[in-house]
């Protein structure tokens, strides 16, 4: 019986000394010089990376210098094109399918802008009744009445703002023009990379 207990003695302490294990830190001082310090790493210099050893010089972990701001920028722009070609690869198999919903994208817009354009074809007809209206007062050596000057002044109004639409609707024509060819190019950088 005495001989399990100082077994388990041993185990016992054996098992401290190992969970006690010694860590050194390996790092270089601002004079370019190599230090082993069971302190730590001074602040100063915590940036430029260290490594962790044991009392047998072994490195047991490596604490790699902090990222330049540059570099963390790269870095985040690799992630975030990363994603991006993750996605691309998600939505389209070929560059066809990349093709094809532009396609679809461009014919939506289309049908956006024939409805703006029929909208603007109803307020020209309603404004042309006003104006010849506006004319038969004018013919007549009658003042134009005030609200009809008005509302021939709203339909004008409007048919700027249906006009500014379809402004607006062929930017963003060359816009999803312009993100389906970016697409379309990485697709096919990324299928020719495989």
């Amino acid at each position: 019986m005495t001989r399990i207990r100082n077994g388990w003695a041993l185990v016992a302490l054996l098992s401290c000394g190992a969970a006690q294990a010694v860590e050194y830190y390996r790092y270089v001082d601002a004079n370019g010089v190599t230090v082993i310090s069971r302190q730590g790493v001074p602040s100063s210099v915590i940036g430029n990376g260290y490594e962790v050893i044991n009392e047998h010089g072994r490195v047991i972990r490596v604490v790699p210098r902090a990222l330049t701001p540059e570099e963390h920028r790269l870095l985040q722009e690799e992630k975030q094109q990363a994603d991006i070609d993750r996605q691309l690869l998600r939505l389209y198999s070929q560059v066809s399918d990349v093709e094809r919903a532009e396609a679809r994208k461009q014919m939506e817009i289309d049908s956006f802008i024939g409805l703006v354009r029929r909208n603007m074809t109803d307020i020209q007809e309603d404004k042309s009744v006003l104006l010849k209206d506006a004319g038969n007062h004018e013919r007549a050596g009658r003042e134009v009445p005030g609200a009809l000057l008005e509302q021939i002044a709203a339909l004008e109004q409007r048919e700027r703002v249906y006009l500014q639409e379809i402004d607006r609707y062929q930017q963003l024509k060359l816009d999803v023009a312009a993100e389906f060819a970016v697409d379309k190019r990485r697709l096919e950088q990324l299928l020719n990379s495989r």
